[in-house]
This record gives C-alpha cells, sequence and structure tokens, in this order.
C-alpha cells in the first residue's frame, strides 16, 4: 500500500476531507494513559486542564513548578530566564542561524508595518464621530517547545506585536528536559524579536498564568501562539477574563496543482507538512490522474530519506491523501469548503484561481512561493487559522494586538438631528428609561439651561 493513498473526491469526503468539531475529536489512548499518570484518575482533557487552571490562580508560582515536574517531568532551572543569559545564548547559537534569524525578522516587520491600522474622526457640522487604535499594554505569547525549539513562531508572534506598538511583551516556553532551561535559539530569537521578559513553563499552566497572574509571572491582556491539545484547551477556558487569536489546532496543506507541476516540488511539500505532527493535514487536490501518480512515486522516494519518516506515515496514512477531482474549478470549491490554513497553487496560470478562493488562512501562489517559505522567512506570520476557521478568522497581524475605541462627540445640533429616532427605536425595544432619556434632549424643559 503506498504511503499516500488517492482518493475519489466522494471517498475523501467521507474521509481526509470530512470536519469534525472539537469535542468529537476521539482522545487518543497515549493521551488518556498520561493524563492517568499525572492525575492518578481517568480524568478528560477538559477536565486535567481545569484542575490545573484552578491550582494556578490558587496558588501562584506554586502551582506553576508543581505542573512542570508533574505534568512535563521537567524541574525548571527558573521561571522567569535571566537577562544574562538570554545575552549569553549568542554565544551558543551557530553565526548562520543568528543571521537567518535576523534576516527573517526583518523580513516580517517589513510584511507588517505595511498593514494600515489608524485612527480617524470625521468632523461634520453636527460634531465628530470616529475611533481611536490603541495597542494592548501587555501581551503574552505562547511558543511551543517540549521536543524541539521554535524560533521561528518567537518571531512569527512578536515581532507583529512589536509593530503595534504593544508596551510589555512577554513569552512563555516549555524548559529542555535534559536541564530545565530554555533553548539558546529560543533566547536569541526573542531578544531579536523584541520580547521583553521569558520565562521558562509551558503546558495549560502557563496559559493560566498568563492568564491570572502569580507572584513572578504577570497577567497579560492577551493570549497568542499554538500550542497541544491541552494548550489550547486552557485557552479556550481562560477565554474571557483575558483576550485570545485563535483556538489553533494541528497544521493543515491543502495544494491545487495541474500537470505542469513539478511532482517532485509537490511531493517534497506534502511530506514538509505532514512531518509537523501525526494529526496534520497534507492533501493535493487535481484534475489529472497521471500526474496523481506521479507525486505519490515521489513521495515514496524522497521519504526514505526524512528524518521524521515514523510521523509522516502516520500524518499521511489518517489525515493526508491526493484526491482527484473533476477539474480545476472543482478544486477550488472543495478547498473553499475546507478552509484550510495553507493553500498553495502550483498550476500553469495560479492566479487565475486567486480571486476565486474565498477561506484560506494563505494562500501561496505558484511554485516558487511554496508553504516552508511561509514557515520562515517570506513575511506574513505563519501563525494562521485551522480546523475550518479560515471561513471567519485571519492568521495573527498587527489587528491582533490593537483595540479599537469609538469616539462619539456630537454637538447640540447634531444630537438634535438624531435624537428622535433613538427615543422611537428605544420605545420599540420596550426600554422607557431610554427613550425618557432622549426625550428630555429633544423637549427639555424652559426653566432648564443647557450647560456647553
Amino acid at each position: 500500500m503506498s504511503v499516500i493513498p488517492i482518493y475519489t473526491l466522494e471517498e475523501a469526503k467521507k474521509t481526509i476531507l470530512k470536519r469534525r468539531s472539537w469535542d468529537e475529536w476521539p482522545v487518543p489512548e497515549r493521551v488518556r494513559a498520561g493524563i492517568r499518570q499525572v492525575f492518578g484518575e481517568d480524568l478528560t482533557p477538559e477536565e486535567a486542564v481545569r484542575r490545573i487552571i484552578r491550582d494556578v490562580r490558587e496558588r501562584g508560582d506554586e502551582a506553576l513548578r508543581a505542573w512542570t515536574e508533574r505534568a512535563d517531568r521537567v524541574t525548571p532551572a527558573y521561571l522567569e530566564v535571566p537577562l544574562e543569559e538570554i545575552e549569553a545564548a549568542y554565544d551558543h547559537v551557530p553565526s548562520d542561524v543568528i543571521a537567518a534569524l535576523e534576516y527573517a525578522a526583518e523580513r516580517i516587520e517589513h510584511f507588517h508595518r505595511k498593514q494600515p491600522v489608524t485612527g480617524w474622526m470625521d468632523w461634520k457640522t453636527e460634531g465628530g464621530l470616529g475611533q481611536i487604535v490603541r495597542p494592548l499594554e501587555r501581551v503574552g505569547l505562547y511558543v511551543p517547545g517540549g521536543t524541539a525549539p521554535l524560533p521561528s513562531t518567537v518571531l512569527m508572534t512578536a515581532i507583529p506585536a512589536r509593530v503595534a506598538g504593544v508596551e510589555e511583551i512577554v513569552m512563555c516556553t516549555p524548559p529542555r528536559r535534559e536541564d530545565g532551561r530554555v533553548a539558546p535559539v529560543t533566547l536569541v530569537a526573542a531578544d531579536i524579536a523584541g520580547v521583553d521578559r521569558v520565562f521558562a513553563v509551558g503546558g495549560a499552566q502557563a496559559v493560566a498564568a498568563m492568564a491570572y497572574g502569580t507572584e513572578t509571572l504577570p497577567r497579560v491582556d492577551k493570549i497568542v501562539g499554538p500550542g497541544n491539545l491541552f494548550v489550547t484547551l486552557a485557552k479556550k477556558q481562560v477565554f474571557g477574563d483575558v483576550g485570545i487569536e485563535a483556538l489553533l489546532g494541528p497544521t493543515e496543506t491543502v495544494i491545487i496543482a495541474d500537470e505542469t507541476a513539478n511532482p517532485a516540488w509537490v511531493a517534497a511539500d506534502l511530506l514538509a507538512q505532514a512531518e509537523h505532527d501525526v494529526l496534520a493535514t497534507a492533501i493535493l487536490l487535481t484534475p489529472n490522474r497521471t500526474f496523481a501518480g506521479f507525486v505519490q512515486q515521489e513521495v515514496e522516494k524522497q521519504l526514505a530519506r526524512l528524518d521524521r519518516a515514523d510521523i509522516i506515515r502516520e500524518a499521511l496514512a489518517h489525515r493526508g491523501g491526493i484526491v482527484i477531482t473533476r477539474d480545476l474549478a472543482e478544486a477550488v470549491d472543495v478547498a473553499n469548503e475546507f478552509a484550510p490554513e495553507h493553500l498553495c497553487l502550483s498550476l500553469v496560470d495560479p492566479w487565475d484561481l486567486v480571486g476565486a478562493i474565498r477561506n484560506a488562512g494563505g494562500i501561496f501562489v505558484g511554485e516558487f512561493s511554496f508553504e516552508v517559505l511561509g514557515d520562515y522567512v517570506a513575511g506574513p506570520s505563519h501563525s494562521m487559522p485551522t480546523g475550518r476557521s479560515a471561513r471567519f478568522a485571519s492568521p495573527v497581524n498587527v489587528l491582533d494586538f490593537v483595540k479599537i475605541t469609538s469616539v462619539v462627540a456630537l454637538n447640540e445640533g447634531g444630537m438634535e438631528s438624531v435624537v428622535e429616532a433613538a427615543e422611537i427605536l428605544a420605545q420599540a425595544e420596550g426600554l422607557t428609561a431610554h427613550a425618557n432619556a432622549a426625550r428630555l434632549r429633544r423637549k427639555t424643559p424652559p426653566d432648564f439651561e443647557v450647560r456647553r
């Protein structure tokens, strides 16, 4: 059996293209076993996260240390990374990696500074109406790092926040198991991106600490960043007490390709996506079955040379595949319905389809704009909506780190021009106190002097 199956569209709709809600996903036995080991009973992931959050709220730093040891099996060397360790991290990272991080940071900042985010006031004879745009005061970034450091995620979340003018950026990332410290490359990325404080805390306990604060870790206004199941559930549970940008699930890429595409390149892009996680989605949509066979062969050939082959095999077996569509128009319809995080157009004329794409976190136009470039250096944040949320959500951007305040500054003439309609609508809603407040302005008693 091939590593990557080929499906008819009807088969794919029942399998790899079928979307599920958060509460419909089965919990893997390895996750249940881990919960039993940590808690001593068979809790759901939601119940486990709820207990951790409650404990962090009640015991603060003590709970952070305890859950890092119990759940992550790491004894942290510290909660907050000392400034001198961040400075010394440059000595432990190769110079070409530092240069690449600086280059990527420049491109990410340049891209986000192009985003128009401005307030406005419209002054007319009736007064003024407008909006004030202000940056958030303190933002918390969550950066995964339990199995491998992810410095690119530091850049992709911190730099848009800095461009927005956030006053303080704090970051939580899991400590390494071997020494309880944060990986030097992550610290270098944090320094380059302008992160103010770094904490060696991961998991649901990190989200709880950022949402409610502890003796060491300050409470933030919004939490941004990807994470595992427990991090995502924690973000869901604290939302409302703190802002979040999205509930980010496993990563996903859909490629639409025709027979002019390079099958080796398309196969490489599918493999790159599948190596993220056993739950990653990597799907090719093409109307050409012969081309599909070439890609299938290339996947087999290239997989033998890759380090994370076991992860890739499992991902492609359950969440990946090649789907044969009637034509490119049908492929676009399928993609819009699936609403993927990444949508790649490997076509002879990719711009012909761009206007038809309605739902995607990011569109990668042509074979030279492959998705891996978006992961690191293209410019837009790689933190994009997953799980079909691209129907209503956007990638992390400057707007995630500002708030908009409406301004109503009507003068007397402006008030008089709208107050009657306000009274009528208030009466229609049965809100007589609202109507009374409007009526008093419209019919001011003669002995009442209006203050200006």
